[in-house]
């Protein structure tokens, strides 16, 4: 349906295909299961433009599970799995509608979280899953009364990482110091990445000390977004990536509509801008540090 169409507006319509990367990369954090289109049209789409490698990240049980699915299905694919920091309060909190700010305790409880982590571990353990994650912690949803349930699943999530030996993927909102302090607390495991990097130049500097990889997504482009600029300007090349986050954080001139791993070298074009480096320097590096990130 063209976009002028009745019932679609320009927000629905999906960016068009950039200019394909000349050195391929990889898309590390997506969530194609939130996607339009199937699996194989995410794919070649991406592909045709040099995105040819895509992390699956799992939110909750149906999600991992599918992401393990799919990455035993498609050798493009490497899946995490996880629940989601705001996943957490929500089965011991018993809310139904998740991301809790009322603290009453339902039918859920501390039984509840740890089958759903039992069972994360069980699919952590499979080969194609690569990483545990997104986990970590967000107050930007989660009220006061979900911060222990958080914070017990995160630091359960960075023992399952670390007893797999897979990398763990990291969801930091409006948390930065607390998450650092569970990392620090608990060791983190060798590979931990800072998902859609949200931090400061500051930050960067602690992460770069410890190891940790940063994952810019296409909110590096924002206007608003300068500290993110900042940050990648001083993180180490060795320890950068990037991701689509998709479908949401679609990088400018797209802000608010559909993204996808295709949009890729959209962000990978300003990340080069905000390095002074060239496209290929830097796609050549972040090809090279998201397979050591993931061990694949």
């Amino acid at each position: 349906m063209p976009s002028n169409a009745p019932g679609r507006s320009d927000k629905d319509t999906p960016p068009p295909l950039p200019e394909p990367l000349r050195v391929p990369v990889a898309d590390s954090h997506t969530h194609l299961d939130m996607q339009s289109g199937t699996v194989d049209e995410a794919l070649a789409k991406a592909a045709s433009v040099g995105v040819t490698t895509v992390v699956q990240v799992g939110c909750d049980l149906a999600g991992s599970r599918w992401a393990a699915e799919t990455a035993a299905a498609y050798d493009a694919v490497h899946a995490t799995v996880a629940l989601h920091p705001n996943e957490a309060p929500r089965i011991v909190l018993g809310d139904p509608d998740g991301w809790s700010r009322q603290g009453a305790r339902g039918p859920g409880g501390d039984a509840a979280l740890d089958e759903a982590l039992a069972e994360i571990d069980r699919l952590a353990a499979l080969p194609q899953v690569k990483g545990v994650g997104e986990t970590g912690l967000d107050y930007f949803r989660t009220g006061p009364e979900g911060k222990e349930a958080q914070e017990r699943s995160f630091r359960a999530h960075v023992e399952i990482a670390k007893r797999h030996g897979k990398t763990l993927v990291i969801h930091d909102r409006d948390a930065h110091a607390d998450v650092l302090r569970v990392l620090e607390e608990e060791g983190a495991p060798e590979r931990t990445v800072f998902h859609c990097y949200s931090g400061d130049a500051e930050m960067a500097g602690i992460c770069a000390r410890a190891g940790y990889y940063m994952s810019f997504a296409g909110n590096v482009t924002f206007k608003n977004a300068q500290n993110l600029r900042d940050a990648l300007a001083v993180a180490p090349a060795e320890l950068v990536l990037v991701e689509t986050d998709a479908p949401f954080l679609t990088p400018v001139p797209y802000r608010g509509r559909p993204n996808a791993p295709y949009l890729v070298p959209v962000t990978v074009r300003a990340m080069a801008e905000v390095r002074g480096v060239d496209e290929d320097t830097l796609a050549s590096a972040l090809a090279a540090n998201t397979a050591r990130a993931f061990g694949y």
